[in-house]
């Protein structure tokens, strides 16, 4: 093997290791991200659900207080005075 071609391959092989590290670096990093932004998008999500929680608890006792106001019907309701 030619030394002049020896010293290129270890070269060519410095700059695969190079752009594999750099490579990896970028993963690394996008990796990263993308974990801190589905812990952001679990927080937000969690703290949606608890909301959401708190007003199906309003609605449901503003039900109840409404259906307390509204007086019994005996029957069907009359028509309105413009008929």
């Amino acid at each position: 093997m030619d030394i002049c071609r020896l010293g290129g391959q270890v070269g060519a092989m410095k700059d695969t290791i190079s752009d594999d590290s750099t490579r990896i670096d970028e993963l690394e990093v996008l990796f990263a991200h993308q974990e801190r932004m589905l812990a952001e998008l679990n927080e937000v999500i969690t703290a949606q659900w608890r909301k959401i929680d708190v007003l199906e608890r309003q609605l449901a006792k503003l039900r109840e207080t409404f259906q307390a106001m509204e007086p019994p019907r005996s029957g069907p309701e009359p028509p309105p005075p413009h008929y």
